[in-house]
């Protein structure tokens, strides 16, 4: 498959799916043999709890992680304990989970397991860089339901994201709900200055005028503006630039188109994964002149589908390749039709 080459580029890659069930363990399986076939070291660890052999929400069927021998993996202490290969333990974290402390460990042999990594993007940056002085080529990153935070680029160079029937019994609204999520991964990335400018701070809104200077605005969250508020008495005069560190969602857009002229008009953001907008929202700002930045963008390597529905329906895969090739410049794939 032509997509595992491109994953050698990266020290890390991180697997998202666009719902639960659109087949993202079995595209971990996937890569996972293939990089072993080429005996590339790999780590591999979870957000949340995957590997299980059964789905928790829907009780049906879930392919079963396999690490191969030799392979790095990082774990809590619950899962390490019933794990069905024998490994040697490499590192046991200080920090702690809710099911324990992570372990960290190399196969030596083939066999299951349960991941159930750290929660948060400061450990799992952190856990990157220990695999890699274990000697581990890449680090892959099983993303948990609803969650994106993996695929930041603060904590993956690279990601696949996994989409399919569970995401839309529809193909023309599954293309287009796959489209949109592929359309803010894509987002451009702010200028160098701004890059600059906001590259340290963690929280709060701050803007931009048109001398390139930055104000605080002393808005800590976009979630505590009310209708009350007024960023006219907050900004500098024509300023057009508006940064936020924290989540942007539909509240912060809607507030922003009432309040000001979107002509020229850029919202930016630390990443893709802070943005939670609909597609309606998100493109009445751009009509109305605006645009959304991001301060780092992560690699969309491909898109693999799934057409088989947690309920029993099934979609023509060929069908929904061919829609999705036609509205999304990125390789589709179908890991079962493209052994």
């Amino acid at each position: 498959m032509p997509f595992i080459s491109e994953i050698l580029k990266y020290g890390s890659l991180a697997i998202v799916g666009t719902e639960k069930n659109t087949g993202k363990t079995e595209c971990l399986n996937y890569i996972l043999s293939k990089l072993h076939s080429r005996n590339v070291s790999v780590a591999v660890t979870s957000v949340g709890i995957d590997g299980e052999s059964a789905d928790q929400v829907t009780g049906t069927a879930k392919p079963e992680i396999t690490i191969f021998e030799n392979m790095i993996f990082v774990t809590s202490e619950k899962h390490y304990h019933v794990k069905l290969l024998t490994a040697e333990i490499l590192n046991i974290s200080a920090e702690r989970t809710s099911l324990g402390r992570l372990v960290t460990a190399k196969a030596k042999t083939t066999g299951r397991t349960l991941l159930s990594g750290p929660a948060n993007t400061a450990l799992l940056q952190k856990i990157i860089a220990q695999n890699a002085e274990f000697g581990a080529n890449i680090t892959i990153v099983d993303g948990a339901l609803s969650r994106m935070s993996p695929a930041s680029p603060s904590v993956a160079r690279a990601m696949i994201l996994a989409t399919g029937a569970a995401f839309s019994a529809n193909i023309r609204q599954l293309v287009q709900k796959t489209k949109f999520v592929c359309e803010l991964i894509s987002l451009e990335l702010a200028d160098n200055h701004a890059q600059t400018l906001l590259a340290d701070i963690d929280k709060g809104l701050y803007s931009i005028d048109d001398n390139g200077l930055l104000h605080n605005l002393n808005i800590e969250s976009a979630f505590l503006l009310t209708s009350t508020d007024s960023l006219k008495t907050k900004y500098p005069r024509n300023c057009k630039t508006l940064f936020v560190a924290g989540v942007i969602g539909d509240k912060l857009l809607d507030f922003v188109r009432m309040q000001n002229s979107l002509d020229g008009f850029t919202l930016i953001a630390k990443d893709f994964t802070k943005i939670f907008v609909s597609p309606e929202n998100y493109n009445l700002f751009l009509k109305k002149g605006g645009s959304i930045k991001v301060l780092h963008k992560t690699k969309l390597i491909a898109i693999t589908v799934n057409p088989v529905s947690p309920q029993g329906y099934v979609l023509d895969t060929k069908m929904l390749q061919q829609a999705l090739r036609q509205n999304l410049n990125f390789p589709i794939y179908d890991l079962r039709d493209n052994p």
